[in-house]
Order: C-alpha cells, then sequence, then structure tokens
C-alpha cells in the first residue's frame, strides 16, 4: 500500500484512494505530464546557464547578444504545440550560439 500523509499524519491510502492514486499513475495524460516536466526542468538549467547574457556587463558585440537571445526565446518556446508524449521526445533543442 502506498502511504499518504493528512494533517501530518501518514497512513496507508484506503483502497479506494489507492486505486484513484494507480489509475493516475498510468494514465497518458500522466506519461506526457511528466515528460513535460523533464523537459522544462532541462530546458530550465540551460536557461539558467545563460543567464549572463542579460547582464548590462556582458561582454558580448550586438549580433552576438541577438543570437543569445533568440537562442533564449527558442528554449522558452520548445513546449509550445507539444501534445504528446512522442512530440515530447522528438524535440530538437536548439543550438547554443
Amino acid at each position: 500500500m502506498t502511504k499518504i500523509q493528512i494533517n501530518n499524519t501518514v497512513r496507508d491510502m484506503t483502497a479506494e484512494e489507492q486505486a484513484a492514486y494507480d489509475v493516475e499513475q498510468v494514465t497518458p495524460l500522466s506519461a506526457l505530464n511528466q515528460s513535460l516536466s523533464d523537459l522544462r526542468e532541462d530546458r530550465n538549467r540551460l536557461l539558467q546557464e545563460c543567464d549572463w547574457i542579460e547582464l548590462n556587463n556582458a561582454p558580448l558585440t550586438s549580433s552576438k547578444k541577438t543570437e543569445w537571445q533568440t537562442y533564449r526565446t527558442k528554449l522558452r518556446d520548445i513546449t509550445n504545440g507539444l501534445d504528446t508524449v512522442d512530440k515530447v521526445k522528438a524535440v530538437t533543442w536548439p543550438t547554443k550560439p
């Protein structure tokens, strides 16, 4: 049985709670949500790695700054239109400038 915490009390799930939990674990929607969550985690890491380009004193030419901004926009938009796990798995990451 799976444990559940309610009001700081941990207990086993009831049969009904367990059945509802089990359904959530295997639905295509939950698989899609998990895939999107994993993708967003990777995307957010890549965005954080290049946050420095937004600093006023970033040592970049105008054209390089534009390249980095385009890259960051592509990263932010990467989840657009992803409505199946297969589409998430087929994502092509943009190339860093």
